[in-house]
C-alpha cells in the first residue's frame, strides 16, 4: 500500500519503519474502499505515521483511552510550536486527537468511558418519553425541548440547586441570563414555553414545588418581533448563481440551495430525502413531513431535476446508502442536518448576505415570502411548507408586501 502512495525510497522508509506497520496498512486499505481520494490517502498515511508514534503504540491489544490521546496531541502540538511551524501546521490538535480516534476505533483499541450522566438526566428523559409517547411530537421538536431542559439543568447544578428546590425565580433568573448571553426575545420565549411544559409534567409526578407552570411568565413580544423574514430574493439567487462550474461542492450544493429556496424544504427533509424519492419517469419528488408524520409529493422542477440529476451522475459517491446527498470525501456518509446548515450558513456568510437567520430556515422563509408576493393564499402556502396548521403561516401575512415584490422573476408556476 505504502509504495504505492509515495514514490521517493527515504519516505517510503520511513512510513514502512514506523510503528504498527500492518494496522496503518490495514486502515488505509478500508479508507481506499469508502472512496477515500488518493491525495488524502497521503496525506492519512503520514497522519498516522506521526500519530503511530507520539502515542508509541506496540503491538499489544491495551486500549488507548481518550486522555491519553489528547496529552501526545499536546506534546504534537509544543514540538511543532518549538519548531516554529505552529502557524502553518496542517493538521492541529483537534486533527491528531480525531485521526488517532477514527484509527484506534477502526482496530478496537479505543478505551471507550461511559459517560457520565448530566445533570436532570433521568427527569429529561422521561420527559423525552412523555413527548414522544403521549404527544406525539416530532423529534425535532424533542430535540429542542431536550435541549432547552438541559440547558436550564446545567445552570441551575452551577448555582449549586437542584429541581427540588427550584424556584419561580430560579426560573426567571435562567431567562434572564439567557438574554444576557445574547439570545434574542423569541428564542427565550421558546424556552419559557419548553419549561413551562417540563414543569407541568414534573408538578404531576411530585418533582417540583407546585404552581411552578403557572408562575413561568415568557418575555413580550413585540407586534412584529417574531416575523420570519428572510434575505431578499435577489440574494437567494445570487446565492444559487455562486454555485455555478464544475467543482465537486459547487454541482452538490447547487441542488440542495434550490431544495431550500424553491420548495422551502427544511433541513431534515433534504437531509433525509432517499434515492427512491425521486420519480424520474414522472418527474415527481418525494420528502417526509415529519412534523406531519406524512410523504407529500411535489412536481420536480426542470431546473431541480437538472441540478440533482447533474449531481447524482458526475459527483455522488459510490455508496451504498441510498440518502441523495453525502458527503464527498471519506469517510463517506449522509450529510446530516445539522451540516446542512453549516453549508447553507457558511455560503451566505461568505457573500455577505444580510439576514436574521443564516441557514436552511432563511431560504425557506425566503420561499414563503416570495409565494405570498405572488399572491398565493396563506392556504396554499401552508400546504406547500408542509404547516401542520394555519397559525403557522399566518405570521407571512404581516410581511411587507411592496418589498417583496421587488424580487427577481423566477417561476413557481405548477408547484401548487
Amino acid at each position: 500500500m505504502f509504495d504505492q502512495l509515495f514514490r521517493y525510497p527515504r519516505v517510503l522508509a520511513r512510513h514502512q519503519n514506523a510503528p504498527m506497520l500492518i494496522e496503518r496498512e490495514q486502515y488505509l486499505r478500508h479508507c481506499a474502499t469508502q472512496g477515500m481520494a488518493r491525495t488524502s490517502l497521503t496525506s492519512l498515511a503520514t497522519e498516522l505515521s506521526v500519530v503511530a508514534q507520539r502515542l508509541e503504540i506496540s503491538g499489544n491489544d491495551v486500549p488507548i483511552g481518550h486522555q491519553q490521546i489528547v496529552v501526545a496531541a499536546e506534546r504534537w502540538a509544543r514540538y511543532q510550536r518549538r519548531r516554529g511551524r505552529s502557524r502553518g501546521l496542517r493538521w492541529p490538535r483537534e486533527r491528531f486527537v480525531q485521526v488517532a480516534r477514527d484509527w484506534l476505533g477502526f482496530l478496537h483499541r479505543l478505551q471507550i468511558c461511559e459517560p457520565q450522566p448530566s445533570a436532570g438526566a433521568q427527569w429529561i428523559e422521561q420527559f423525552a418519553a412523555y413527548m414522544q409517547e403521549d404527544r406525539g411530537l416530532s423529534a425535532a421538536t424533542i430535540h429542542d425541548s431536550r435541549w432547552h431542559t438541559e440547558k436550564f439543568f446545567h445552570w441551575l447544578a452551577a448555582q449549586g440547586r437542584t429541581l427540588v428546590d427550584a424556584t419561580i425565580r430560579d426560573v426567571d433568573s435562567f431567562l434572564e441570563s439567557l438574554g444576557q448571553r445574547g439570545w434574542c426575545r423569541v428564542s427565550v420565549v421558546k424556552a419559557a414555553r419548553t419549561l413551562r411544559s417540563f414543569f407541568r409534567y414534573a408538578e404531576q409526578r411530585g418533582w417540583c414545588t407546585a404552581g411552578m407552570a403557572a408562575g413561568i411568565v415568557s418575555p413580550r413580544i413585540f407586534r412584529d418581533e417574531g416575523l420570519p423574514v428572510g434575505p431578499q430574493w435577489s440574494d437567494v439567487e445570487r446565492l444559487i448563481s455562486s454555485t455555478e462550474g464544475d467543482i465537486p461542492h459547487d454541482i452538490r450544493d447547487r441542488a440542495i440551495l434550490q431544495l431550500f429556496s424553491i420548495y422551502g424544504f427544511r433541513s431534515g427533509e433534504v437531509a433525509g430525502l432517499r434515492l427512491e424519492d425521486l420519480n424520474w419517469s414522472q418527474d415527481r419528488i418525494l420528502v417526509n413531513r415529519r412534523k406531519q408524520r406524512r410523504r407529500q409529493e411535489y412536481p420536480l422542477l426542470p431546473v431541480v431535476g437538472e441540478s440533482i440529476l447533474r449531481y447524482l451522475e458526475r459527483v455522488r459517491p459510490s455508496s451504498t446508502y441510498r440518502e441523495v446527498f453525502l458527503t464527498l470525501k471519506a469517510p463517506i456518509r449522509p450529510i446530516s442536518a445539522g451540516a446542512m446548515y453549516h453549508l447553507v450558513s457558511e455560503r451566505m456568510r461568505a457573500l455577505e448576505i444580510r439576514s436574521v437567520r443564516h441557514g436552511p430556515h432563511a431560504l425557506r422563509h425566503a420561499c414563503a415570502g416570495r409565494l405570498v408576493a405572488q399572491g398565493l393564499s396563506l392556504k396554499q402556502i401552508g400546504d406547500h411548507l408542509g404547516h401542520r396548521s394555519a397559525f403557522a403561516t399566518r405570521t407571512y401575512a404581516k410581511v411587507d408586501l411592496a418589498g417583496l415584490r421587488e424580487v427577481a422573476d423566477f417561476s413557481l408556476g405548477g408547484l401548487l
